[in-house]
């Protein structure tokens, strides 16, 4: 049985995670800090100032941004948060958009209006907007996470001063996770405590999902996938997930629930447990449980790694989607050990190089290495300690995998951004 306070952080750790959001989040954190800034600035703005982490710009260069019409980039982001956002959306920051909006941000774009500055030596996910405007300035950072305003200042008076370091210190609770606990919570959780959550994952996953496979967005990878391994689970479960990618990185409007910061991460989660669940006639509480596994799984991973990185992201989800497709089958502890042994051991070096219509053909690629892990799993198979990055457990496992994204990939990180801007 799990102890109370592990119950109680587990389950908090699902409803901050599972939230929804509204197109790429890191465009969306963009417009976010932009719309807080001109709510500070409280006057019309003349420029804007946009000074960013290396992550943020890989993420937000080639990504359509939502509700912009199909457009792409900082400057629009700045500028559609500017004119139009409302920041207690949070993640759905650019929900209300108009055609007038969107009319007058790229007007602004056009007249110079945004400054993009990179920023060497500070968090991963780093956001500092700029504004000024006739006779005020505003000036919002973001940090750590998209949605976390760390500093804000007006006219040069502080008016919230909270930097990574106080963020770090807090505990946000992941600390506790272990794939041992997470198994037992999986077994043991009262639904009624995470169902709203889990209910509004599969809507909205399935919903943009379902819009990419009828639609003709970016490569339709979802699409070409179900036409070619449609007859098949493990074909339907990679498509279903790619199609969602598809949709959202190509200016797809509808919301998304996140995993880890992202979209993509909880697409990929969510949409290949349905089509197993489905396809097997799982019942809605056994559905229900193997997401409560599966976001879990992908949290612990990520930890490690950290929210931006040149690590992708589809890795850790596709690894999870795995295991909550294993605990349907009647997996245990030591299988669901293997999966992630297995997934991480065989896909862990697959580099983020932004967001674009390209993570749809990732996602498929880390949902089949999931899948494989899971076949292999069910026969006892599993890659030994002192092959590469195996541990002597599951925990020192997926560390040496969060080491190797977080420290050894950095150096990569700086020379993916360097490729990308042209350097």
């Amino acid at each position: 049985m799990i102890d109370r306070r592990t119950y109680d952080v587990y389950t908090d750790i699902l409803r901050h995670e599972l939230v929804p959001a509204l197109g790429c989040t890191e465009p969306i954190a963009i417009a976010f800090a932009s719309a807080k800034a001109r709510e500070v600035l409280g006057e019309k703005p003349l420029k804007a100032t946009a000074y960013l982490s290396g992550n943020i710009i890989k993420n937000v260069k080639s990504v359509i941004v939502p509700n912009s019409n199909g457009e792409r980039g900082i400057e629009i982001a700045v500028a559609l948060g500017c004119v139009g956002g409302v920041s207690s959306l949070q993640y759905e920051v650019l929900e209300k958009i108009t055609d007038g909006d969107i009319a007058r941000a790229k007007e602004l774009v056009a007249a110079g209006f945004v400054t993009t500055r990179y920023v060497a030596g500070k968090d991963n996910l780093y956001i500092r907007i700029l504004l000024e405007g006739a006779s005020s300035t505003a000036d919002v950072t973001v940090e750590h996470e998209h949605t976390r305003v760390t500093r804000i200042e007006k006219d040069g008076e502080v008016l919230l001063d909270k930097p990574v370091a106080a963020v770090d210190a807090e505990d946000d609770g992941k600390s506790l996770l272990n794939v041992r606990d997470i198994c037992t919570y999986t077994a043991e959780v009262d639904l009624e405590d995470v169902r709203d959550v889990l209910e509004r994952a599969i809507r909205l996953n399935s919903a943009i999902s379902a819009e990419g496979l009828s639609g003709n967005y970016g490569e339709s990878v979802g699409k070409q996938l179900m036409e070619i391994e449609g007859d098949r689970v493990e074909g339907r479960a990679a498509a279903r997930a790619a199609a969602g990618s598809d949709a959202r990185m190509n200016g797809c409007s509808m919301p998304v629930v996140i995993n880890s910061g992202s979209g993509n991460q909880g697409m990929t989660i969510t949409l290949p447990i349905c089509e197993y669940a489905a396809t097997w006639n799982k019942d809605q509480e056994t559905l229900m449980r193997a997401l409560v596994m599966a976001n879990l799984i992908s949290v612990h991973i990520k930890r490690h790694i950290g929210n931006l990185s040149a690590f992708c992201g589809a890795v850790s989800a596709g690894c999870g989607a795995a295991c909550g497709i294993a605990w349907m089958d009647g997996c245990d502890y030591d299988q669901i050990c293997m999966i992630i042994t297995n997934t991480l051991c065989t896909l862990g070096g697959m580099v983020c190089d932004g967001a674009k219509s390209s993570c749809a053909a990732k996602i498929a690629s880390a949902v089949n290495a999931g899948t494989l892990s899971y076949r292999m799993a069910k026969n006892r198979k599993v890659f030994q300690d002192g092959e590469g990055l195996v541990g002597a457990d599951i925990e020192q496992t997926i560390e040496n995998v969060g080491r190797m994204g977080r420290d050894g990939m950095h150096a990569t990180d700086v020379e993916i951004l360097n490729i990308m801007i042209g350097n």
